[in-house]
């Protein structure tokens, strides 16, 4: 494999700290701008909806400037993005420099997926892709961990200039080592929207939205919900979020695994699975070690949704399945923001800090509801189904398929 796809894989790594990194470090911002902890949980939310609008956006810049030129340009909004939050002295620009951050989020995965699979021979695309995206599955399992310990240690503000390092460090390998790529020629945006005309495709990006947006309810407050209702201390935080990191990896690789042959059933247990799992973390958060399985269980069934959710998007959106993806990526941190939101809106009007949970469970359940709906018309009508693209399919988690 080239060097190429380690300035990738970094870049992916960096960005996946940076979104997730936050997290473990909540009550630390909460307590240095002197804000609650459900408006340092907006920093969730401004992330998460600044991929939504940039995700498609930057997107679109694409099909007009070449692809190293937009990698780098996306590594660029990373490092000053983090290096904003890092040395924001108001709680406001710290928010400014997380959405900085986050417009690079949507476009990176998608052109450097792209990118990725023409610098091998093709016989080995699908094994470059997914080297990128272990960057991602990485970050989860050690990045947001020893971000959060090293926050906790010596100030959360080192945590972000040593991610804004992180990207650095992959701009200049991006620079150095990513061959000159021209814009494609043959990209049309008005060709890639009309296939948002397909119901099935919008109701895959709800799903996309609510199912995911349910992990997000109680991950967002984990850090709070464990030192305050579990009776964790703060240093633990960390081994937990490294716990949820290995649930996300086993989910990933059991979501990847079923996804293509068994799509919408996989889809319908790890939902339900999840609503169920949600629930009971009101309860289990009581006790340190049901908590801890807990944690485990959420990270494996949230994230075994992701491949067949992503799959789900571009088998139906076969005819423009750059910008779908690009679109579902965003779709995915919508839910985010909207569960981050709705969860700080439950602890703010005094239902403790477990209810983000339940706020998880209805999410859930709508999208659990919206699954059924759609695999009822695709049974009704099975000739106007989109038949799924003989392409690769490069799932937001990294999971690989074709």
């Amino acid at each position: 494999m080239p060097l190429a796809l380690l300035a990738l894989t970094l870049g992916a790594f960096g960005i996946g700290t940076t979104e997730f990194v936050v997290v473990g470090l909540l009550p630390d911002i909460a307590d240095t701008y002197a804000v609650s902890i459900p408006t340092a949980g907006m920093l969730v939310t401004g992330y998460a909806l600044g991929v939504v609008v940039g995700a498609p956006l930057m997107t679109g810049l694409g099909t007009r400037i070449s692809r190293k030129r937009m990698l780098l340009g996306m590594l660029l909004l990373l490092v000053a993005g983090n290096v904003l939050s890092a040395v924001a002295p108001t709680f406001g620009l710290m928010l400014t420099g997380r959405i900085v951050a986050s417009l690079a989020h949507g476009a990176f995965f998608g052109i450097g997926a792209v990118v990725a699979g023409t610098v091998v021979s093709p016989d080995r695309r699908a094994g470059a892709i997914a080297i990128m995206f272990t960057g991602l599955t990485v970050a989860t399992m050690v990045g947001v961990p020893f971000g959060t310990l090293l926050g906790q240690q010596f100030g959360w503000r080192l945590t972000f200039l040593i991610v804004a390092l992180v990207g650095l460090i992959g701009l200049i390998g991006v620079a150095l080592l990513v061959p000159e790529q021209p814009a494609p020629q043959d990209a049309r945006l008005r060709t890639e929207l009309a296939v948002f005309r397909n119901p099935q495709v919008l109701l895959a990006m709800a799903m996309t939205v609510l199912g995911f947006g349910g992990v997000f309810a109680a991950i967002t407050y984990l850090a709070p919900m464990m030192t305050e209702v579990t009776g964790f201390a703060d240093s633990s935080v960390t081994w937990l979020l490294v716990l949820f990191g290995l649930g996300f990896f086993a989910g990933n690789l059991i979501g990847g695994k079923f996804a293509d042959r068994h799509l919408m059933p996989m889809l319908y247990l790890s939902l339900g699975g999840l609503a169920v799992v949600l629930a009971l973390f009101t309860l289990t958060a009581h006790n340190k070690v049901t908590a801890a399985i807990t944690v485990v269980l959420i990270g494996a069934l949230g994230f075994a949704t992701v491949p067949p959710l992503q799959k789900r998007v571009l088998d139906q959106a076969a005819g423009a399945p750059t910008l779908a993806s690009a679109v579902n990526i965003g779709a995915f941190n919508l839910g985010n923001a909207i569960a981050a939101w709705l969860g700080g809106a439950v602890i703010a009007a005094g239902f403790g800090y477990t209810a983000p949970n339940w706020v998880g469970v209805a999410l859930v359940a709508l999208a659990l509801a919206l699954a059924a709906w759609s695999g009822t018309l695709e049974r009704r009508s099975p000739t106007q189904t989109p038949r799924p693209a003989r392409q690769l399919s490069v799932p937001r988690s990294g999971a690989i398929r074709r």
